[in-house]
Formats: structure tokens, sequence, C-alpha cells
């Protein structure tokens, strides 16, 4: 899989920029503020329909502009796609596959795969719960794009569940009825199948990602303790007691049935307290990634070498797994080998060199491992001029 073509319109700092990709490596050269990252992360959002930089969409238009376009032309087993996406802060966003437009932007999902290393990753492990969450969701929807509609599924409800506990609080505190309570016994149950499939999904993908990471972290940082991945639900004691094998059936994955009645039944202990606190309590909202070294969370123990390395391993490991199913990724540096020291840019490089493409920025190009230097483009003044 490779990119061919890049095409933004009102996308951050760009009025206007289009890019002509081969296979192999392209590098992106540019002075901070050039708006270089802003052409991966049009790459990026095409991918997940998210920005790693920012949560909302609004920082995506430029400034004065009322929406912003990204098209791309992607090749994958010698068939060519065009996937074309309008992000309209307020309004629905739009999305058109072969220039027809399709009924949600999330049909476009799968079409272009690849795996984002920048320096914002460091928050993976340093940051909160939340990052983590992104990171195993943005990866499951990579592996399979119908996970998106779970995913807002899931999201609908728990925001619907969330404004019932509010209410029945209220008026619980001011002695009203009991309407919102017996409301809620529908939500819970809305809460509990979907929130059980995505915590079904979230849990097979680790046992397969980690093996991964665990390599990525031996070859990037040999001299450091063991890298480990641990799933912490907020179901607690509560997954292995009522659910068999940590949710586990016969076919080695994750049993969405049993998964659903374990969170069923911490609803229902739960109950008074999120109404109480106004808070839904239980959930896959409320979950964590817990990365570890020898033992100890990573998240305070961890060096900021050893931070970096982890961070590297993670995205590395995604790579890796997404390799293996069948279709390789995209692989997007961006501005990161100016972060990692010697041994590290070697053993990213080595992965790099085996990608059937790769793009990377860099404010210089002594930045840049010299065998990765391919294709150049310069970035500078608002134009985009291939070099060599």
């Amino acid at each position: 899989m490779y990119v061919r073509q890049l095409e933004v319109t009102d996308f951050r700092s760009w009025e206007h920029a289009e890019i002509e990709f081969e296979p192999g490596v392209s590098v992106l050269v540019g002075a901070n503020g050039q708006g270089k990252t802003n052409l991966i992360e049009a790459l990026s959002y095409l991918s997940t329909l998210g920005s790693h930089r920012v949560s909302t969409d609004a920082p995506l238009v430029r400034h004065g502009a009322q929406r912003a376009i990204v098209r791309t032309a992607v090749v994958h087993a010698d068939r060519e796609l065009t996937v074309e996406l309008e992000i309209s802060p307020g309004r629905a966003n739009r999305a058109r596959l072969n220039r027809s437009p399709v009924p949600r932007p999330r049909e476009v999902l799968g079409v272009l795969r690849s795996v984002l290393f920048a320096p914002e990753d460091l928050a993976l492990v340093r940051g909160d719960p939340a990052q983590r969450r992104r990171f195993l969701d943005d990866l499951l929807v990579l592996r399979a794009p119908r996970l998106a509609g779970v995913q807002a599924d899931y999201d609908k409800v728990l925001r619907q569940r969330v404004a019932l506990l509010k209410s029945a609080g209220a008026a619980r505190r001011s002695g009203g009825g009991t309407a919102d309570l017996r409301t809620l016994d529908v939500w819970d149950g809305h809460l509990a199948r979907h929130g059980a499939e995505l915590l079904g999904a979230r849990l097979d993908l680790l046992v397969e990602l980690t093996p991964h990471v665990r390599a990525a972290y031996r070859a990037v940082a040999p001299e450091s303790a063991t890298a480990e991945l641990e799933y912490r639900s907020s179901l607690g004691d509560a997954l292995p007691a009522a659910v068999p094998d940590a949710g586990v059936n016969s076919t080695g994955k994750a049993d969405v049935d049993l998964l659903e009645v374990a969170l069923l039944t911490q609803l229902a202990q739960l109950r008074a307290a999120e109404v109480e606190r106004g808070v839904c309590l239980v959930g896959p909202h409320r979950d964590d990634l817990e990365l570890s070294l020898g033992g100890l969370p990573a998240k305070g123990y961890a060096s900021h070498g050893e931070s970096w390395s982890f961070a590297l391993a993670l995205r590395l490991g995604s790579y890796q797994l997404l390799r293996s199913g069948g279709a390789e990724p995209v692989l997007l540096l961006d501005d990161v080998f100016a972060e990692l020291d010697t041994h590290r840019r070697a053993r990213l490089a080595e992965v790099a060199l085996a990608a059937e493409q790769v793009v990377v920025t860099a404010a210089v190009p002594a930045d840049v491992p010299e065998e990765l230097q391919g294709t150049r483009f310069d970035v500078d003044a608002g134009q985009v001029r291939r070099v060599r």
C-alpha cells in the first residue's frame, strides 16, 4: 500500500498543496512552522478520522475558511482508490470514495492504513489513560474498520446515560420521582452490549499486539528491562470473578456475552454511587493500558530515554501487527529522528527501509539518517517543491 497523491485545501496552514508521492522514502524538509507536520497530519487523519494533535476538528480548518478538504489517491494490490474528506466544524463531515459520496465518513476507513510516530507519542507513556485508550481504539479501527461503528454507538449511549444519571441525581436530591431510574435500566443494557464488544476487541488486540511491542522494545532498548502491557478494566476484580479466564472462550477470543453479563452486574452494583456523582463509573471509557518495565509502571518510573523507547515500541509493534495482517501500512515519521539517540535512530531507520512507503519530516536534512535520504521535498513559504 502506498499514497500516490495528497491534496489539501484550507487544511491547517495550507490554502492549497498537492504532492505526488512514490513508493519508498519521501522526506519533507522545512523549518518549524512551515506546515510539513500539517501534511503528515492530513494523511493520518484519512486513516483514523482523527488528529494526533487536537481532539476536535475546528483547528484543522484554515483561519477564515468554512471547511477543509483532504484528498488522496491510494494504491493497494494494483488498484487505485481516491478518498476525499470534507471537514466542516459544527456540521457533519462528508466523504467521497472514487468521487462518489458515501453515507458516513467512516465508510472510507481502511482504504489508507498508516502508522504515525510523532513527538506527541511521549504522552502514550507519560500521559493520562485517555491517550492509551485512543491508541488501542485507533489500532482497532485500522485492523477492523467496522469497529468504528461500535465505538460511535458506545459513545452515543454513554453520553445519553451520563445525562440521565445527572437528571436522576437531581431528581433524587429534590425528592422527585423514579422515572429516570427506570429509563436507566434500558440504557444499562445498551451500554453493556456495546461496551462488551469494545472491551472484547481491545482484549483480543492486546493478546496479538504484546509480543510485537516486546520484540520492538528489546530491539530499541536491549539494555533495559522487559516491557509489559496489561489491560486494566474498570470491572477490576469483577472481570476474572464474573468471567472465567478473563472473558476468553474456547476459540481463544474474548467472550462478548460473558463480558456483557459482567458489565451489567457491575452497573447494577454501582447504580447508587453513579446517581449520586452523576458519572458512569464502569465501562471501557474508564479503562487503561498499563505499561511497565521490569514490573514497575513506566509512567513515573521510566527515564526519558526509556519512555521514548516505549513509545517507539508501541508504534513499531503496531506497524508489525498491521503488516502481518496482509496490508502493509504507510509509515509516517514526523520530526522524530532529532529526538532519538544513535541506536534508536538506527533501529527506526532499519524498520523504515523495509516499508513499502515511508514519509519523513525533518527541520534539516541532517536530522534524517543517510540511508533514508530518498525523494526530497522542500516545504517553505506555503509551497512544496520536489528537489530530488
